[in-house]
């Protein structure tokens, strides 16, 4: 019954997941027929949805060309960083590997089977990949062998590197999800679905990965302690705490919280680029493949800011909440509604003894602007009250249904992949 009494609450996410399931995905997820590929892109695409399903979903939403592209692009990034995260390759291997990584995309044969990682198939099965890499067009391999080096060459310096300066977390960032940014946008200008601005302002590309990097790291510093894994620059949470792993101490929930907010702050930076980013883009299926990612990112922001849990279990937004943002950011102007409603969230729990309250309210005060338009705001609750009162009566007599209904639609909700 309590997620009976959640949906109650919030009687827009059961509409939403009720028009998402019947069909509602098909506008920003339209399923991509397989049976007309080759064997090789056929199996490219098995491996993306074994190793997320919700990037599949987007990634074969995009038109034309580019979804092979975007798809093999994002095979060989995975192949990458399941070298980077496989602690069983002693470190005199794994850093030759990684600068020379991108080389293997030339190498037909060349493959590696002594991962131990989840992901191995992705490397067992290179040579797939990197045949159906060496069909794309020159200008596309030209971009994935470029970030792929780039990206190899950033993740290898890290590897015995702690991220201890604000300037290294941007650094450490941009190796992992700005380049993936920046990468994208040459793919799509090379495609000509988006002008050549999107690809050459690396500035703007680098933020729109950097605000989700930032978001996943800052959500996810429980699961990384445990994993023994550090993200959270030193230069920030040492003002709070002698060593990261205190901030967990219920002892040190104060601080940990205070560095938390501090963290988000820093992050809220990324919007106004975000919003700029965005306002560029032409083609549906990549403002929708760029758009939805970044609104989860604020959403998971503004439900971590000033959380206490997210040091003691897992933060995430509501499934019902996830496919709305989904449903509703289809439009520049939809994208900044959004913005503005979850800083106003941040906004009205902001504490004003917070260390970091006058930077936050900077933040905010640069997203209002950046977020208001000339005309009025686009409304995110247009939903008329005889559907909100029906769906309210459907959860009453049907939660059950609802709560296998809301399972099933995970497959097609990214709230919170890495």
């Amino acid at each position: 019954m309590e997620l009976l009494r959640k949906w109650l609450g919030h009687p827009e996410d059961i509409y939403n997941l009720l028009r998402f399931k019947m069909g509602g995905y098909r506008a920003v997820m339209p399923r991509m027929d397989t049976d007309s590929l080759g064997c090789g892109l056929r199996t490219c695409y098995r491996y993306l949805n074994q190793t997320s399903r919700s990037f599949a979903a987007v990634i074969q939403a995009l038109d034309g060309e580019l979804r092979h592209a975007v798809c093999i692009f994002y095979l060989v990034l995975r192949a990458l960083d399941t070298v980077e995260d496989d602690m069983s390759i002693p470190l005199d291997v794994k850093v030759p590997m990684l600068h020379e990584f991108h080389s293997y995309l030339y190498q037909p044969d060349w493959k590696y089977t002594e991962s131990k990682e989840k992901d191995r198939q992705v490397l067992e099965d290179f040579p797939t990949i990197s045949m159906e890499f060496r069909k794309l067009s020159k200008v596309y391999q030209d971009v994935i062998s470029d970030i792929c080096h780039k990206m190899g060459v950033g993740m290898a310096e890290f590897l015995e590197k702690k991220v201890d300066s604000q300037h290294e977390w941007d650094k450490y960032c941009h190796y992992v999800a700005g380049l993936v940014g920046i990468g994208l946008s040459r793919l799509f200008s090379a495609s000509e679905l988006e002008d050549s601005i999107v690809g050459q302002d690396t500035e703007l590309a680098n933020s729109m990965g950097l605000f989700l990097q930032k978001t996943n790291i800052i959500r996810d510093y429980l699961e990384d302690q445990m994993e023994g894994r550090e993200f959270w620059p030193r230069e920030v949470w040492s003002r709070y705490a002698k060593k990261l792993s205190d901030l967990a101490k219920p002892e040190n929930i104060d601080a940990a919280v205070q560095c938390l907010n501090e963290l988000i702050t820093n992050a809220l930076h990324h919007v106004p680029d975000v919003l700029t980013y965005l306002s560029r883009l032409k083609n549906q299926s990549v403002f929708n493949f760029c758009a939805i990612p970044q609104v989860m990112a604020i959403a998971t922001l503004a439900a971590c800011y000033n959380n206490q849990q997210v040091f003691k279990g897992v933060v995430k937004i509501r499934k019902g909440q996830a496919v709305t943002l989904m449903m509703d950011a289809t439009n520049i102007q939809a994208v900044k509604a959004i913005m503005y409603q979850y800083v106003e969230e941040i906004y009205q729990k902001m504490p004003s003894t917070d260390p970091s309250c006058r930077r936050t309210q900077q933040a905010i005060a640069a997203i209002r602007a950046a977020s208001l338009p000339a005309g009025p705001m686009a409304s995110r609750h247009h939903y008329s009250p005889i559907y909100l009162s029906c769906a309210m009566l459907l959860a009453a007599l049907s939660w059950q249904y609802l709560s296998t209904l809301s399972k099933a639609t995970e497959e097609y909700v990214q709230a919170g992949d890495n």
